[in-house]
């Protein structure tokens, strides 16, 4: 399953791109020249600045 769903598949997107899997951070990471954890930590906390909440 995706990281999104949190289910234990992180690389599988069950055909919808709208889900966010192990590759997004990791590109996401490397545009940002951090860690994959890092770049996730940074959407993590920047939802949570915008004031999202969880869906």
């Amino acid at each position: 399953m995706c990281l999104s769903c949190g289910y234990g598949e992180p690389d599988d997107d069950h055909g919808d791109s709208g889900h966010i899997t192990r590759t997004d951070p990791r590109k996401a990471g490397r545009a940002a020249d951090a860690s994959p954890a890092q770049a996730a930590d940074d959407v993590g906390s920047g939802m949570e600045s915008l004031g999202a909440p969880p869906s």
